[in-house]
């Protein structure tokens, strides 16, 4: 199949997905939402609650500027010892709730979801100081076509698919604050798309979606023993241009925050991930 009708079909099919309101639910909301972020921590000591805003600040300054270079910034690092200075309010959510606390553990001592509100302003400001704008502008969908080349089977990730990674991938858009869709199995099939047609096929220019709000990211996760873990290429085109980049040798939950990220980066004006 030349590229010219792989490109052609995958763009079809973007028409349809779109039209049909396929995919998984939006991954950002509110424009509040992206001052929040949440982490998981071993108990709700003074010093786990320390290590959780200070993932949770990383997380807030990548979402609400949608530059994930920050996460490198020795700036960062140095201001990730004051998170609590900039959080309005946190809650703490028991993981085990409905399971007895043992003779041996404590409340402080059970795995928690701590949730975080950052203070607007403040974060604001920090992003300025660091040489970032706030991205506050409406979102664009991101609508992902992969193509799972792995152990077993091979196949394309659909909205009705593998419930572990679509689970994953939602996360990943949820941390940066994209909304995301895929495809449905039956629009995969109807066009006779899978792993392999989806792996060749050109990303399709932002003209030819169903609204100009949506953008593609199309990529291939590769099992390889070699790099022991998965091997993710990912491909985005914006602004006319075209960008690729590339993780190796993780899990996939890492694969698809590479993914998202690097979109993330991409549509925020903050050029070529790496």
């Amino acid at each position: 199949m030349s590229c010219t009708r792989s490109s052609a079909w995958l763009a079809r099919l973007f028409v349809i997905a779109l039209a049909c309101g396929a995919g998984l639910p939006a991954a950002a909301g509110a424009e509040s939402d992206l001052y929040r972020a949440s982490a998981v921590v071993s108990g709700q000591g003074e010093e786990n609650r320390a290590i959780g805003l200070a993932q949770c600040l990383e997380d807030v300054l990548v979402k609400v500027s949608g530059d994930p270079r920050l996460m490198t910034d020795r700036n960062v690092a140095e201001l990730k010892r004051r998170a609590g200075e900039f959080v309005d309010r946190f809650a703490y959510r028991d993981r085990m709730s409905g399971v007895p606390i043992h003779d041996e553990q404590g409340s402080y001592d059970r795995p928690h979801d701590l949730s975080a509100e950052f203070d607007v302003a403040k974060i604001d400001e920090i992003l300025r100081s660091l040489g970032r704008q706030p991205w506050l502008s409406p979102r664009p969908r991101v609508v992902v076509f992969l193509a799972v080349f792995g152990r077993k089977a091979d196949f394309a990730l659909a909205s009705d698919g593998d419930a572990d990674m679509r689970t994953s991938l939602a996360a990943a858009a949820a941390r940066v604050g994209l909304p995301m869709a895929l495809p449905t199995s039956a629009q995969l099939e109807q066009r006779e798309l899978n792993a392999s047609t989806l792996s060749r096929a050109d990303v399709p220019k932002r003209e030819t979606l169903a609204t100009t709000e949506d953008v593609a990211l199309a990529g291939t996760l590769q099992w390889s023993d070699e790099a022991l873990g998965w091997v993710a290429s990912w491909r985005m085109r914006s602004d006319a241009t075209d960008y690729r980049w590339q993780i190796r040798g993780v899990g996939f939950d890492d694969s698809f925050r590479n993914g998202m990220r690097g979109a993330a980066q991409v549509l925020s004006g903050h050029g070529k991930p790496q």
